[in-house]
């Protein structure tokens, strides 16, 4: 397929533009995001651009904002990075526009790159979303970076070239590691890239749950199964199920008749009905590990913790270990 065929292809199984919408290029004069700004124009779709200039290295930053101006007919929005780490920049950027559809110019190339520094960081292989969650989408994941500089060669388009990039992390795995890699086997990018692909085969949203920044978080799997992820860990647990004659969960058999019970995991904020103490200090008190703590059930009514099996009773509630 044409690059500009792969593009479009890879923009409608994403859903990532409206066919014919507008879209708003976050350009930085690269043969990236270049490319980016010209092949969506190709494409019918509403291609504005713009460029944040945070005019750190002097007459190149302001040759690039006026590149970007003249021959991209981008905005220019100066915002000072002086101090400022690559990631503070990055959100610097990413605070622009923020009620426009933003598309940048990352590519499969940027992707490896990510995956790299991440897994050697954190021990992660998470990449670039094709969406992130503020909106802002990547059309050329897809395509390599060589890619995007032949595609400005053959038609013509100038582009700008960043001096400082070899003085960055991403210059050091792009220029250092990378090639050492393609040494060690010549399709060592496309093999990176199918540790994502990997990943990619799970539910989108515990994929989605794996990605997320560190914190609390729930997903609903469907059929029953709740993914949690707390900080750093990550559990399983059942939706809440009717407690209807009996129940087993977490090592306990559960039995009741009243009306209206349910038996759901432990979530963090619970607080026993009718008082104020939450549940996780009924567990702090009873010294269960936090470990346990996940599994262990509850019975409720609504959103109100009835009895904690083993710890908390109540009346109508009968709770015996397995």
């Amino acid at each position: 397929m044409e690059l500009r065929d792969r593009v479009e292809a890879y923009v409608r199984r994403e859903g990532l533009i409206d066919p014919g919408g507008e879209v708003l290029c976050l350009v930085s004069g690269g043969a990236d995001s270049t490319c980016l700004w010209h092949v969506l124009g190709e494409l019918g779709y509403g291609v504005s651009a713009l460029h944040v200039d945070h005019g750190r290295r002097g007459a190149e930053s302001d040759g690039d904002a006026r590149f970007c101006r003249d021959v991209l007919g981008a905005e220019v929005v100066a915002l000072d990075g002086a101090g400022l780490s690559e990631a503070d920049l990055r959100d610097l950027r990413y605070g622009v526009a923020t009620e426009r559809l933003r598309a940048t110019g990352h590519t499969a190339s940027d992707q490896v790159e990510t995956i790299l520094y991440r897994l050697a960081t954190s021990g992660t292989t998470t990449g670039i979303k094709p969406r992130r969650e503020d909106g802002v989408v990547r059309p050329l994941l897809e395509l390599w970076r060589e890619e995007t500089e032949a595609y400005c060669r053959e038609r013509g388009l100038a582009f700008r070239v960043d001096s400082s990039n070899a003085d960055t992390v991403r210059g050091l795995i792009r220029n250092e590691i990378v090639p050492r890699l393609e040494r060690l086997h010549p399709t060592a990018r496309e093999n990176i890239l199918r540790a994502l692909e990997t990943r990619r085969t799970l539910d989108p949203a515990l994929a989605e749950l794996l990605d997320a920044p560190a914190g609390s978080r729930r997903v609903d799997l469907g059929d029953g199964v709740t993914a949690v992820r707390e900080q750093q860990r990550l559990w399983l647990e059942q939706t809440p199920v009717e407690l209807v004659g009996e129940v087993s969960w977490g090592g306990f058999r559960i039995r009741s008749g009243l009306p209206g019970l349910r038996v759901r995991g432990w979530r963090p904020g619970d607080r026993l009905a009718g008082r104020s103490k939450k549940i996780q200090d009924v567990f702090v008190d009873a010294k269960i590990p936090r470990s346990d703590r996940e599994g262990w059930p509850l019975v409720v009514r609504g959103d109100e913790v009835v009895a904690v099996p083993g710890l908390v009773e109540a009346d109508g509630v009968d709770a015996v270990r397995e």
